[in-house]
C-alpha cells in the first residue's frame, strides 16, 4: 500500500467509471503524509459492503487489513473481490492461496476463514485491533459487545444502524463530532440515510424543518429474489416478487434513523422506498415543509445547496448538480448525495421537493472507509486522521 503524493492536504481526483470514462469531480482525497503507523483490522462480511470497504480500506496506508470472514468459500472471496459487474475489475492481482486458507493482494497474505457467528474467529491470535463489521447480521449491542469482552478486539465499526443505547450511528459530515474515546462501537448508518442527512442539515440550518415525507427510488439488493420464489431474508412478501421485473415498495428506516442524527426532528420525518430492477445508483426524494416565514424560492434553495457542497463540513460529501444526468452517471461516484438542481421545486413557498442522488453502494462503503480510519486514528493508533470534514 503506497501513500498517493500530493502537493497539499487535499487533491483533485478524476473519478473513472468501470468503462474508463473520465467524469471530473471535485473529491477531497487525502494525502496520507502523516501517515507512519498501522491498526489491523478485518472486515466480518465479505458481501456488497464489505468487498467494497475492503477496497477502499486497502489504499489507506493506516489501516491494515490482515483477515476476512464469510460464509463463502475463499476462492467466491478472492473472485468476487477482484471482479465486479458493477464497478469493475479491481487493479490489484488477486490470488487464492494454493492451501485455501487465504488470498493475497498484490502479494499480501490476507487470510481468510468461515464461520456465521464471529465469536468463533481467532480475532485476537491475529492481531486484530478494529473490526469492519459487515454481514447485516448481527444489529444488537449485546451481541456486538462480545467483540470486545469475548474477542479482545479495541473497535467495531458496523455497516448498518444500530438503533439502541451504547452505539453510536455516525454520517460524516453531520454527527462524527460525537465520536468520543468511550464509544467503543459505532456505525456508519445506512446509505439512504448517508444520502438524506446531508440534505436535512443544509435545509434545517438555513430555513428550519416543521416536517418532511422522503422516498427513496432504491437498486435492487440481496434482500430480494432474483425470481418469484419464497425470501428467507425478509417478512416483507413483496421481496419475494422477482428483483428484477418488479417496482416493489417496501419500508426504509433512513427517514426514522435520520433521528439518530437529528433526534430535535423525532416524529417529524418518515418516508418509504420503491426498490426498482436497477444495479446501482439510487435517488432520494426529499420534500420538506420549512418553518421560515414568509417562504423561500427555488433559487434560494438552491443557493444554500451550493453553497453547502463548496465549503464547510460537507465539502466533498454533498454534491450539486446543474447538468441533465440519469442514474448511471453517477456509478461510482463516492460522494454521498448529489443533489439534481434541475428538479428542485418549491410549493408556495414553503413546501421544498429536492432530489438528492447517490451510488448506494461506493459512496456508502467509502464513508464507512473513512470513518474506519478516523476511529483507528484517533482512538487505537493515537494521530490525527487524514479525513476532516469541518
Amino acid at each position: 500500500k503506497q501513500p498517493e503524493a500530493a502537493p497539499s492536504t487535499y487533491n483533485t481526483r478524476v473519478r473513472l467509471s468501470p468503462q474508463k470514462t473520465a467524469l471530473p469531480i471535485s473529491i477531497p482525497v487525502p494525502c496520507f503524509q502523516s501517515i507512519q503507523t498501522m491498526v489491523t483490522c478485518a472486515v466480518n462480511g465479505f458481501g456488497r459492503i464489505g468487498r467494497l470497504v475492503f477496497r477502499y480500506a486497502w489504499e489507506d496506508p493506516l489501516l491494515d487489513v490482515v483477515h476476512v470472514n464469510d460464509v463463502c468459500s475463499c476462492e467466491s472471496a478472492a473472485y468476487l473481490i477482484k471482479y465486479d459487474s458493477v464497478h469493475g475489475t479491481w487493479d490489484k492481482e488477486v490470488e487464492m492461496t494454493e492451501d485455501g486458507n487465504g488470498f493475497t493482494v498484490d502479494g499480501k497474505l490476507v487470510t481468510f476463514s468461515r464461520n456465521a457467528d464471529f465469536r468463533e474467529v481467532d480475532w485476537k491470535g491475529k492481531g486484530t485491533e478494529m473490526v469492519m463489521e459487515c454481514t447485516g447480521k448481527f444489529l444488537k449491542v449485546k451481541e456486538l459487545d462480545d467483540y470486545f469482552a469475548k474477542c479482545g478486539v479495541k473497535r467495531v465499526v458496523v455497516s448498518a444502524p444500530v438503533k439502541e443505547e451504547g452505539a453510536l450511528n455516525v454520517v460524516l459530515g453531520c454527527n462524527h463530532h460525537l465520536l468520543r474515546e468511550d464509544l467503543k462501537l459505532v456505525t456508519n448508518a445506512s446509505c439512504t440515510t448517508n444520502c438524506l442527512a446531508p440534505v436535512v442539515r443544509v435545509i434545517k440550518e438555513n430555513f428550519g424543518i416543521k416536517h418532511g415525507c422522503i422516498t427513496t427510488v432504491h437498486d435492487v439488493t440481496a434482500t430480494q429474489t432474483l425470481v418469484d420464489m419464497p425470501n428467507t431474508k425478509k417478512s416483507d412478501l413483496r421481496r419475494a416478487r422477482s428483483g428484477m421485473l418488479n417496482l416493489c415498495p417496501t419500508s426504509t428506516g433512513s427517514a426514522t434513523a435520520i433521528i439518530e442524527i437529528y433526534p430535535e426532528l423525532k416524529g417529524k420525518l418518515n418516508g418509504l422506498a420503491i426498490r426498482v430492477p436497477l444495479l446501482n445508483a439510487s435517488l432520494t426524494d426529499c420534500v420538506f415543509e420549512i418553518q421560515k416565514e414568509g417562504g423561500v424560492t427555488r433559487e434560494e434553495v438552491n443557493a444554500v445547496l451550493k453553497k453547502a457542497s463548496e465549503e464547510g463540513p460537507l465539502k466533498g460529501l454533498l454534491g450539486y448538480e446543474t447538468k441533465p444526468l440519469v442514474s448511471t452517471d453517477y456509478t461510482n461516484d463516492t460522494r454521498s448525495c448529489i443533489v439534481d438542481a434541475l428538479s428542485t421545486q418549491v410549493i408556495d413557498g414553503t413546501m421544498l421537493k429536492i432530489y438528492a442522488w447517490y451510488d448506494n453502494e461506493c459512496g456508502y462503503s467509502k464513508r464507512m472507509a473513512e470513518l474506519c480510519h478516523i476511529v483507528a486514528a484517533k482512538y487505537i493508533a493515537g494521530v490525527e486522521p487524514e479525513f476532516k470534514y469541518e
